[in-house]
C-alpha cells in the first residue's frame, strides 16, 4: 500500500485514492468467490476509474477500464462488461508498446466479459488467446499475477 500524501495538493489525493481504491478492487476481484455480495468491489472499481479519469494519464484511465470490465464480468453485468470489454481491448491492441503481461490481462478479461454478456463464441477465441498469451509469458512473476484472472475463467 502507497503511503497517504504528505500535502494538501488536491492532485496527491486523487492519485493516492484512486491507487488504493484499484488494489482493492484488484484484490477483491480475484480473492472473493461469492462477488455478488462485495458491493464494495464494484464500488471500489468505479471509484478508482472516478480517481483516475481526474487525474491519471490516458493509460491510467485505460487500466481503470480493463479493471471495471473484469468487475463487470465477475458480479454478471453482461452487457456493461462487454463494453468496457471492447473498449479496453481496441486500445491496447492499438499500442504499439503493450507489455506481454498486459495483453495477457487483456484476453484474460475480454473472455471473461464475453462469457458474462453470451457471446460464447467470442469466448472460446478469447479463451485461447489468453491462454496462449499467458503461456509466452516469459517472467515468471508476470506470469503468477496474470494466472490469477486466467483462473477465473475455469470457474465459469
Amino acid at each position: 500500500m502507497s503511503q497517504a500524501p504528505d500535502n494538501l495538493q488536491i492532485e496527491s489525493w486523487q492519485r493516492f485514492f484512486a491507487m488504493q481504491a484499484n488494489n482493492s478492487a484488484w484484490d477483491l476481484s480475484e480473492t472473493s468467490l461469492d462477488v455478488l455480495n462485495q458491493p464494495e468491489l464494484l464500488d471500489a472499481a468505479h471509484a478508482s476509474a472516478w480517481h483516475w479519469r481526474a487525474v491519471g494519464t490516458e493509460l491510467h484511465h485505460m487500466r481503470s477500464v480493463m479493471l471495471l470490465a473484469l468487475v463487470h464480468a465477475r458480479m454478471n453485468m453482461g452487457p456493461s462488461a462487454w463494453a468496457y470489454a471492447e473498449k479496453m481491448k481496441n486500445f491496447f491492441e492499438a499500442k504499439a508498446d503493450t507489455p506481454d503481461w498486459e495483453m495477457a490481462f487483456v484476453h484474460s478479461i475480454y473472455a471473461l466479459a464475453a462469457h458474462a454478456n453470451g457471446k460464447m463464441d467470442v469466448f472460446g477465441m478469447a479463451h485461447q488467446q489468453a491462454a496462449s498469451s499467458l503461456a509466452s509469458l516469459k517472467d515468471p512473476e508476470d506470469q503468477a499475477v496474470v494466472e490469477k484472472t486466467f483462473q477465473l475463467i475455469s470457474k465459469l
